[in-house]
């Protein structure tokens, strides 16, 4: 039985080839490894890729959209308070008791915007963007100003060009404007704020426990 084998590996040995057929190296993997600027979400968002089998989280998880929509719903609360705030104020000083204002809508609009300014900063600073305080406070107050400035020009200009380029006095006319005005510069503020106020935050969490080693695990799958 040996002479029988021991040509056969003779021959493989003469023509250089191996008796044992070997498997080609795969590419190789390395893990992914968790920096300070990763979000460290529950394990339960962390799902193995079906193709190269490297660990991967929605963006849009669960938790981010919920702290999304409750900032949302009391940046709309307290822009609501200063909706009533300024639509309040502007049509006393017009339509009022003494219509002191009649014959001034622009006087008027800017007394009620700044007013309602002044209502947004404080709940938007202590409320909606409490935790992303940048702590530059002068920074904050400079920019928020700026930005105010510009959103509070849109209704300003919706209703001068209602009343003094149409000619459109009404108390449907005015506000009708107004509330365009007060959309547009809504959206201004928020997106400006986003972007240059409130750009700080909480200081990025480490995982520990239980949640870092499913991080741990589930990059090096």
């Amino acid at each position: 039985m040996e002479a029988s084998i021991l040509p056969g590996r003779a021959d493989a040995r003469r023509s250089g080839g191996d008796p044992s057929p070997r498997k080609r190296p795969g590419p190789r993997r390395y893990p992914r490894h968790v920096t300070a600027n990763d979000e460290l979400l529950p394990a339960a968002t962390l799902v193995a890729d079906p193709v190269d089998g490297t660990a991967t989280h929605s963006r849009l998880s669960i938790k981010g959209l919920w702290a999304w929509a409750l900032e949302m719903a009391r940046f709309l609360v307290v822009g609501g308070v200063s909706f009533v705030v300024d639509m309040g104020l502007f049509n006393l000083l017009v339509f009022g008791p003494g219509q002191v204002l009649a014959h001034k809508t622009t006087t008027a609009n800017i007394i009620s915007v700044t007013t309602a300014t002044l209502v947004s900063w404080i709940g938007n600073r202590h409320w909606t963007f409490k935790d992303k305080s940048s702590g530059r406070r002068g920074r904050e107050l400079v920019i928020y100003a700026a930005i105010n400035i510009v959103a509070a020009l849109v209704p300003v200009g919706t209703v001068a060009l209602t009343r003094y380029t149409f000619n459109l006095a009404s108390p449907l006319a005015l506000n009708a404007a107004k509330v365009a005005g007060i959309v547009v510069g809504t959206a201004i503020r928020y997106v400006g704020y986003k972007l240059w106020v409130f750009t700080g935050g909480k200081a990025p969490k480490t995982a520990s426990g239980a949640d870092e080693v499913a991080v741990i695990a589930a990059t090096q799958l």
